[in-house]
């Protein structure tokens, strides 16, 4: 059977439309022939994976951003069947194939996955309320995160700072860099009421809580340095009572993953996460999308997805 290319044509601001041609041109030059299917609306992704992997699809390769490969990912985790993923990024973040070390160019990401191995991976599950006040289960493949990132990533999704840069890729970070100002300079700090494991709930102040299974979130935050794919645990960041100067002073830090040095910031290994706040109106992002709020509870999920990799991670 073919792989088949889902592709959001509306991922990298549009990029990816206007350019498909000659990613198609390199994708079938390291694959040769493909089945393609373009996603219209939100969620789309996750229903045709589902319905090929059904079919008996075996690889179905991604082609969008963070929030498309959720999507892929979600559906063939749905399907209960055994295909592998693949993913060509053409996003505006892109955090998640910073984790596989897999190339930002079509032509470069193509040729490492034809060559790649396959990894069963950790997936994480969260049970949230969406914005129709619905509990709700979704799989998520990187981080997910309730504060700073949240805010910013809305902002990301709702102006379009950048449309003066001609390259896409430099439109990501100046989209995420200026929105980041902005939502830093009017910042609040929210309280939290977190349960990790079997241990007691317990109270805590943050300007962004992290629930992490790959490394990078934010268009390029080293969130979780020392995060695995692989090893059964989330790595959770708690970044807290920072003032707003001195998380412009730090900023850098999360880009070289050395925040975890600063006194406010700690982090902790865990398998299952119960987070609620006062304020029933705390919204989540799961992977760069903002599906919902809390409550929310997460648990990992060992090796519960295929996953074609260049390099070991």
């Amino acid at each position: 059977m073919l792989p088949l290319v889902i592709v959001n044509p509306k991922s990298a601001s549009g990029a990816t439309r206007d350019r498909w041609s000659a990613m198609a041109s390199d994708i079938r030059t390291h694959f040769g022939p493909f089945n393609v299917a373009f996603t219209k609306a939100r969620g789309h992704g996750s229903e045709i994976a589902k319905r090929a992997v059904e079919n008996g699809q075996k690889l179905v390769i991604a082609c969008g951003g963070d929030g498309t490969i959720n999507e892929v990912a979600n559906g063939i985790i749905e399907s209960g069947g055994d295909a592998e993923l693949g993913i060509l990024p053409s996003g505006t973040g892109g955090d998640f194939r910073r984790s596989l070390n897999l190339p930002h160019g079509t032509r470069e990401a193509a040729r490492a996955l034809k060559n790649a191995e396959t990894k069963a991976i950790d997936v994480g599950r969260v049970t949230f309320y969406d914005h129709d006040d619905q509990e709700v289960t979704r799989s998520f493949l990187n981080v997910s995160s309730v504060g700073l990132a949240a805010s910013i990533i809305e902002r990301v999704k709702t102006t379009n700072y950048a449309n003066w840069l001609p390259v896409a890729s430099l439109r990501g970070k100046a989209s995420f860099a200026i929105s980041t100002l902005q939502e830093v300079i009017g910042i609040e700090h929210a309280t939290l009421r977190v349960r990790v494991d079997d241990g007691e709930e317990y109270a805590l102040s943050s300007v962004n809580f992290c629930i992490a299974n790959a490394r990078y979130f934010g268009g390029g935050m080293m969130i979780a340095p020392e995060a695995k794919l692989d090893d059964g645990y989330f790595d959770i960041v708690n970044i807290g009572d920072l003032s707003t100067l001195k998380i412009l002073l730090k900023a850098h830090t999360l880009y070289r993953g050395t925040h975890v040095a600063l006194p406010e910031v700690k982090t902790r290994l865990a398998k299952r996460v119960e987070i609620r706040a006062d304020n029933a109106d705390v919204h989540l992002e799961i992977d760069g999308e903002l599906p919902g709020k809390l409550p929310a509870v997460y648990e990992i999920v060992p090796k519960a997805l295929k996953i074609r990799i260049p390099i070991p991670v």
